[in-house]
């Protein structure tokens, strides 16, 4: 899990949230911001099918990160990624 968080105490915090098959973007409150959602599609390869990212929060590079977070998760449980998500493959294609 990876926190992106203010250093000053009255302003939004946010953090990465790792579930089985979804990983999001929260804010202290709960609301969530960005997500990237994936399945298992056979015994060794998951599809990352969905990535969002609300409009306050683009141009911070947190899709890529979604990206990266999700590729490491999946490959840590030693399957292979593919992606059905047009951004999601178009960075796979750059990052292989």
């Amino acid at each position: 899990m990876l926190d992106i968080m203010d250093q000053e105490p009255n302003k939004t915090k946010y953090e990465y949230i790792t579930q089985p098959d979804w990983i999001y973007l929260t804010d202290n409150d709960g609301n969530i911001f960005a997500e990237i959602t994936f399945e298992q599609v056979d015994d060794k390869t998951y599809d990352i099918y969905h990535t969002f990212v609300d409009e306050s929060m683009r141009g911070q590079w947190i899709a890529d990160e979604l990206v990266q977070q999700a590729v490491d998760h999946i490959q840590s449980q030693w399957f292979s990624v593919t992606a059905s998500c047009p951004f999601a493959k178009k960075w796979l294609k750059r990052h292989k």
